[in-house]
């Protein structure tokens, strides 16, 4: 892969943004509210996805009769209450890396399973957006992470090859779908530790972003 070929895709929540442990807050608030059993197993099952599949798995779970638009809701409510009072907090080590890789001309792009009108006004609201070359969110497409789809989307829209493409990547199905699509997966776990497939999905693992930005000053030297 030569140096002008390299780009990298971000995924945001959880790899961006530390946001997946405040909407478990969030969910387990509102399940305290109502009674709602097992609503952190659950949660956990649907980082990574998008609101049409993360409405499948609730199903799954508790059944069609489940009040989804309304537990959903409350549970935006309350995001948006928090992170208005308190901002969105931005993961350790990521503009320092958005920084390094814009200086190296490297093309950005992100692909998140949140919805794209989201995706874009919270990374305008941190003062992230312009570093990206094209923004995909979840609803932009029919199936979600961890089908390869968003990868695809995204690489298409840059003009890259997905072989010369770098995914950085917290959760299990972003991982899955990055490796699916033919790109070379990073992963950063946040509240998944990383098993015996994602080491195996991944060409590499680290403990935080800064690891990743010397991990491309490396390979950058190289080349």
């Amino acid at each position: 892969m030569n140096r002008s070929n390299i780009a990298v895709v971000f995924d945001m929540d959880g790899t961006i943004f530390d946001s997946e442990r405040l909407v478990l807050t969030c969910w387990e608030r509102i399940g305290e509210k109502y009674g709602i059993p097992d609503i952190g197993e659950v949660f956990m099952s649907c980082i990574g996805t998008n609101k049409v599949r993360t409405q499948e798995i609730v199903f799954a779970h508790y059944g069609k009769d489940f009040p989804y638009e309304k537990f959903s809701g409350e549970s935006s409510v309350l995001f948006h209450e928090i992170t208005e009072k308190e901002g969105l907090p931005v993961k350790a080590g990521a503009r320092e890396i958005l920084d390094y890789l814009r200086e190296e001309d490297i093309p950005l792009g992100l692909a998140s399973s949140t919805r794209a009108a989201v995706v874009t006004q919270e990374l305008e609201d941190a003062g992230l957006y312009d570093y990206f070359q094209t923004v995909v969110g979840g609803d932009l497409l029919k199936n979600s992470k961890p089908a390869p789809d968003i990868y695809l989307m995204t690489c298409e829209r840059m003009g890259v090859l997905p072989e010369n493409t770098y995914a950085i990547e917290d959760s299990y199905n972003g991982i899955r779908s990055a490796h699916a699509a033919g790109l070379h997966p990073i992963m950063v776990p946040d509240m998944m530790p990383a098993t015996e497939e994602m080491q195996e999905l991944s060409e590499r693992v680290f403990e935080e972003l800064f690891q990743v930005r010397e991990y491309f000053s490396e390979i950058l030297d190289l080349r």
